[in-house]
């Protein structure tokens, strides 16, 4: 691992926040899982055959820009057996909680053992497991979004289901927590659908970045009745993930360098905006930065 292991006294998860100053991160290389995925490429959704070394070239950037950014990398010891090219995507397998790491119930079947390898790695970091989303129930990190330390929006779709919400709903009441179902768009379908972060990314406490067509119209209007300022992305960069955009805290991003108008429009609102090539990490596999990042620890913003 990158990071030295933690005693679980010091492996608290700090205040939750997806835009505070990002202090530590799991993040899963590409050839780790063995990103060629073979003949099984088409069935995992990905646009063309994987390239493990133009993936991995990608991803050593983005690794290399948390560390310049002063982020505690963690990082498994060695190959990952069992998992497919989506195990990189790390948001989804697990979340964090005031308390403790919860591991989620994947959507998406071939990813089931995820949950169980992050499970593996919190175990030798002294990071606590404080429950987990069992059948019925089916969520997955990607979907839920912190609104402020007592609130957090569940999105509810192909990967994330009611049962699983109400789960998720359990575990945190004990920290005061409300979860919010809103409902996800039907988008492309089941076979490419959409998480929640595909539509909304917070970048500080009061303003994200959003796909505001496919944007639920209660869940508009309920962030605009929260004060949320939302910057629209330029449309045409929606294949490009432009409404996925990693907050590192301190008003610095990280996002797809494909997207550069919507970009643009984020450093004309004054945010950082550091950015990677992801063809091949993100574009391939569809997953952004956010997908690409587990944030473990987060200052208070």
């Amino acid at each position: 691992m990158t990071s030295a292991t933690l005693a679980p006294a010091a492996a608290g998860l700090g205040p939750p926040s997806m835009c505070g100053k990002l202090v530590r991160s799991l993040l899963i290389d590409p050839g780790v899982v063995g990103w060629n995925a073979g003949a099984s490429w088409r069935d995992l959704g990905y646009l063309h055959p994987p390239e493990e070394t133009l993936a991995a070239r990608q991803h050593a950037r983005i690794r290399s820009l948390l560390l310049g950014c002063g982020v505690d990398v963690v990082e498994p010891d060695g190959f990952l057996p069992g998992l497919t090219p989506d195990a990189v995507y790390c948001h989804d397998a697990s979340f964090p909680s005031p308390r403790g790491m919860v591991l989620m119930r994947m959507g998406k079947a071939s990813r089931s053992g995820e949950p169980a390898a992050h499970a593996r790695i919190y175990e030798r970091q002294g990071i606590p497991v404080i429950g987990a989303v069992e059948a019925p129930g089916l969520a997955e990190g990607g979907d839920l979004v912190w609104l402020d330390e007592q609130t957090l929006l569940a999105g509810e779709g192909y990967r994330t289901n009611a049962a699983g919400i109400a789960q998720l709903a359990g575990i945190l009441a004990v920290d005061g927590v409300e979860v919010v179902p809103v409902p996800l768009p039907f988008g492309d379908g089941p076979r490419c659908c959409l998480h929640l972060m595909s539509l909304i990314s917070v970048l500080d406490r009061r303003t994200m970045v959003a796909d505001l067509r496919f944007l639920g119209v209660p869940t508009f209007e309920m962030l605009k009745a929260r004060g949320w300022e939302l910057i629209p992305i330029v449309e045409a960069e929606r294949p490009t993930m432009a409404a996925n955009v990693l907050a590192l805290g301190e008003r610095t991003l990280l996002a797809i360098a494909a997207n550069r108008e919507t970009n643009a429009r984020l450093r004309g609102a004054g945010f950082e905006v550091l950015t990677y090539e992801g063809s091949e990490i993100s574009q391939n596999g569809s997953g952004g930065p956010t997908c690409l990042t587990r944030p473990l620890v987060r200052a208070a913003s």
